[in-house]
This record gives C-alpha cells, sequence and structure tokens, in this order.
C-alpha cells in the first residue's frame, strides 16, 4: 500500500480557513464526501465518533482523524494544511495544522491500520513535515506526500 492509493491530488486542502477541531472535521468530510458519494453528514457523525473515544491529535502539530464506513468500496484519504492552527486536544497540548483524515470501508480490517500505520509514517519524518507546512499548493503537497523516500 502506497500513499497515492490512499489520496488524489484534488483530496488536498492546503489552506484550510477552520477555526475549530469541529469545523476542521466538517470541511475534511465535506470533501470526502465530494470525492466519494456519501453524505458529508454520515461522514463528519463517524469520525466525530470516533474522535469522542479519545483526539487523533497524536502531536507535533497533527491529527489524523479516521473512521469506518458502510457503502465505501475503497479507503480514501483527505489532506488538510491549515492556515491557522486549532486546538485539537493532542496528547501533547500543541495546536494542529496538518490534518489527514482516512476513512476506510467497515470491511476493510488490517488494511485500516496498514493506512494509518502508513499515514503516521509520513508524518513522523521531520523533513516532510517541514516540507508539507511550506508546500502552498495541492500538487506540491501531493508530490511531497508520494515520495517514496518519505514513506519508509
Amino acid at each position: 500500500m502506497v500513499l497515492a492509493d490512499l489520496i488524489a491530488e484534488d483530496a488536498i486542502l492546503p489552506a484550510l480557513r477552520s477555526h475549530s477541531k469541529k469545523q476542521v472535521l466538517q470541511d475534511l468530510s465535506e470533501k470526502a464526501a465530494e470525492l466519494t458519494g456519501l453524505s458529508a453528514r454520515t461522514i463528519f457523525e463517524t469520525v466525530l465518533q470516533r474522535e469522542r473515544l479519545g483526539s487523533t491529535g497524536i502531536g507535533n502539530g497533527i491529527a489524523i482523524p479516521h473512521g469506518k464506513l458502510n457503502d465505501l468500496p475503497r479507503i480514501h484519504g483527505v489532506f488538510g494544511r491549515l492556515n491557522k492552527p486549532v486546538d485539537f486536544e493532542a496528547v501533547d497540548d500543541q495546536p494542529v495544522d496538518l490534518v489527514f483524515l482516512l476513512i476506510a470501508p467497515e470491511t476493510a480490517g488490517s488494511d485500516h491500520l496498514k493506512a494509518l500505520s502508513k499515514i503516521a509514517r509520513l508524518l513522523r519524518n521531520p523533513r516532510a513535515i517541514s516540507e508539507l507546512r511550506a508546500g502552498r499548493d495541492a500538487a506540491t503537497l501531493h508530490h511531497l506526500m508520494t515520495q517514496v523516500e518519505f514513506q519508509s
């Protein structure tokens, strides 16, 4: 599994203007709905339900909200970079500016965990994080995310 299989260039929002965690999740859910044909509300509620179990803010300004949905044929990712970091109740109490939403079919099983692992590996790479924060457009961000050197 490679990140290019999880996220398309049109699934990248390089300058989100969201002002709260809830708004970030709504904005990313709307983009995911556009890409999948599912209801934005259904995606949002699924991700919010997972978020209530514990914040997906993993630290260092990064969050990986995720959820499983019926009627989804494959795993999809949506990436957003916020213009201004927001409180995400992250484990390190730092505001978040990089958010990778991952939605998977209810039946995804271990593929869902593999996808989360792949994203986490990318977002643990200091150089990748720095370049993602510096990139200004979806094409650049997509290229950075899908470079093999950042995925190992």
